[in-house]
């Protein structure tokens, strides 16, 4: 219920044109992407979490939505990392490293069976580095 909540809290939010009503251009976004990245390269997560919970708020970038997956994997907050990785794979149903992002969160919130029917997948993906994290994956949690 909680996850659901949060959903609908940025659906709303995201109708309202902040670029606009900030006079904000594809400058500023990629700003506070440098400034979040920054701050993972630190390994202050926390701090980065901020900067791109803003970034999903103010676009609607697949991009940003699995930065911030990843962020919230990183944490160990693994329901809020799903819901973020999910909303990427909407966006771009192919992306190796979310993909794999998602299988990981899967088995960490112990959804054993997805998490290995994803990662198998992955075992085959044409990124080497994809399939032989996919195959450690499956390993570990066969």
């Amino acid at each position: 219920m909680h996850v659901e909540t949060n959903i609908k809290e940025v659906k709303i939010v995201s109708k309202v044109k902040w670029l606009d009503l900030l006079g904000w251009e594809q400058g500023e976004l990629e700003d506070l992407r440098f400034v979040g990245f920054s701050y993972i390269k630190q390994g202050k997560y926390d701090i980065a979490l901020s900067f791109f919970e803003a970034l999903v708020i103010l676009t609607n970038d697949e991009y940003d939505f699995q930065t911030l997956g990843a962020l919230y994997l990183q944490v160990g907050n693994n329901l809020s990392a799903l819901n973020y990785l999910e909303r990427a794979i909407k966006i771009n149903p192919k992306h190796g490293p979310t993909l794999l992002n998602r299988a990981k969160a899967l088995f960490l919130l112990g959804y054993k069976r997805q998490g290995l029917i994803q990662a198998r997948a992955l075992e085959v993906h044409p990124d080497t580095n994809i399939a032989s994290q996919a195959k450690a994956l499956s390993i570990s949690y066969q």
